[in-house]
């Protein structure tokens, strides 16, 4: 028991095992319908927010609490691994510290794409829904590739492309010319109709990368407005 305990207040699995029993926490709330899924969701993927940075990830389709539970939860083992096996026979003394925060890094940075696999998988049982009801999880479908199969007037009709049988339905501006077949990317959800607004890929793909530059730009003139 006394190992237990020193390797669960050991760094730097202790910062898993606090992140855990949030997390633990957060799903208990959800159990008891005092929290909602989608928290962390956004009706709209224009902002930068933590949810669209997800999606920039590979973390689409499923809400971003479930995203970051797998990340922790794989991560959290991974540095549990390297503490077993490594960081425990080695007197780092203070050097524990830095050479924690790289093994922490190194464990996020590899449980990432396991995690978005997972994620992945989980997709189409997380939006399994009786044909024409509503979507359970409208919002985690923001960033999802879709292509049109229908085009009528206002009504547009999408199946997404990795699930052929889900439908969404489509909502569209004034000089938009949707067209059948044409391939789309999900950004918006628009609650009152239950419809998305959804954009070419290839104008996503450049909105996204003005959207990483400006941000880059940004956080250079603050570093050099706070230096100067």
């Amino acid at each position: 028991m006394d190992t237990l305990i020193e390797l669960a207040l050991s760094f730097p699995v202790v910062i898993f095992v606090a992140l855990l029993a949030l997390v633990a926490g957060y799903w208990l709330l959800v159990a008891l319908r005092l929290a909602p899924v989608e928290l962390f969701e956004h009706d709209s993927l224009r902002n930068d927010t933590l949810a669209s940075a997800l999606v920039s990830l590979g973390f689409i389709g499923v809400p971003v609490s479930l995203s970051l539970t797998l990340l922790i939860g794989l991560a959290g083992l991974l540095t549990l691994v390297v503490e077993l096996a490594v960081l425990r026979w080695l007197p780092l003394g203070f050097f524990r510290i830095p050479l924690g925060i790289l093994v922490m890094w190194g464990a996020f940075a590899l449980a990432s794409p396991l995690a978005a696999w997972l994620c992945q998988r989980l997709h189409r049982r997380l939006h399994r829904r009786r044909p024409g009801g509503p979507e359970r999880l409208p919002r985690c479908l923001l960033g999802e590739p879709v292509r049109l199969t229908a085009v009528s007037g206002d009504e547009v009709m999408a199946v997404l492309e990795s699930d052929p049988s889900h439908e969404v339905r489509l909502a569209t501006k004034s000089g938009d010319a949707p067209r059948v077949g044409e391939h789309r990317v999900l950004v918006k959800y628009l609650p009152r109709d239950g419809r998305y607004r959804a954009v070419p890929e290839g104008d996503y793909l450049d909105a996204r990368t003005r959207l990483r530059r400006l941000h880059l730009l940004h956080g250079a003139s603050q570093h050099n407005g706070s230096s100067a």
